[in-house]
């Protein structure tokens, strides 16, 4: 059988599955065709219905989840690595209210978490996550929501943070931030959603314990190709939340639905996640 698997460029995605598009494990009967595009992208062609198999994240998820169920592997959450709000000159958080700022898409988690902290925040424009800075910078917007590596380069363009957006929803929710995650079909067999979530599972086991071996994969797709800034990505990204997110990972993915549904049900809730 052969499904359409969508991930992301960014270095913490090519990291984790380098091992499947290599064929460096065993991929138990199964075939990809891959689909390497920027995770907004990746959003909108999922909620057309398009991809058996993607990262999306969890804000399209909440938008989509009658017909996609998440895995429990290949998740993007974590403490300290939320989007950051940036600005060319300092400003403070309530100051940007009424200002154009720069978003990285309307499905991604980052915007949940914007509006989240900035409810009163109307006036956006979306760019691809990686013009952001330049946007700010060349004053077509006042503010930009960064993500990815950005997190890592701003500040060596001279812009300034207004906001940790991240800080803020641990702060007030006591969860690590779910920012994105691997969601796969439901009219697929169950059978075939476990045999994609231990796929998951090993390949990022496998560059746990190997991870040289994917550097040029990751190099490769990476945007900011500075080897530190790519190891830095990583790092923050890939963790025991990804190979598993455990009773940690789902609560602070249930807390994040409650907050776009509060009507949503713990039998509703229940139902998220392949088993």
């Amino acid at each position: 059988m052969t499904l359409t698997f969508g991930f992301s460029p960014c270095p913490n995605d090519t990291f984790m599955f380098d091992a499947i598009v290599n064929k460096r494990i065993d991929l138990q009967g199964l075939t990809f065709d891959f689909i390497i595009d920027d995770v907004e992208h990746l959003n909108k062609i999922a909620i057309n219905h398009q991809p058996d198999v993607t990262k999306m994240s969890f804000n399209a998820f909440t938008k989509i989840h009658d017909r996609y169920q998440l895995l429990t592997s290949g998740a993007a959450l974590g403490n300290n690595c939320g989007p950051l709000l940036i600005s060319k000159l300092p400003l403070e958080a309530k100051g940007v209210e009424n200002l154009r700022i720069a978003v990285p898409g309307y499905n991604t988690t980052a915007f949940l978490l914007l509006k989240y902290a900035l409810p009163k925040a109307n006036n956006f424009k979306e760019f691809v996550f990686s013009e952001i800075e330049n946007a700010v910078l060349t004053g077509e917007a006042d503010a930009g929501l960064i993500i990815h590596e950005n997190r890592f380069t701003y500040q060596l363009k001279g812009l300034h943070k207004v906001m940790d957006l991240g800080e803020y929803w641990e702060q007030k929710t006591l969860h690590p931030i779910p920012l994105g995650g691997i969601a796969i079909k439901r009219s697929l067999p169950i059978t075939v959603k476990k045999k994609v979530n231990s796929i998951l599972f090993n390949s990022i086991k496998f560059a746990f314990e190997n991870p040289d071996i994917s550097m040029p994969f990751v190099a490769k797709h990476a945007q900011e190709m500075d080897p530190i800034v790519m190891k830095s990505h990583i790092d923050l990204y890939v963790n025991t939340y990804s190979q598993e997110l455990g009773e940690k990972g789902r609560n602070a993915i249930y807390s994040l639905f409650r907050i776009v549904n509060p009507e949503i049900t713990n039998s509703e809730l229940s139902e998220l996640f392949v088993e």
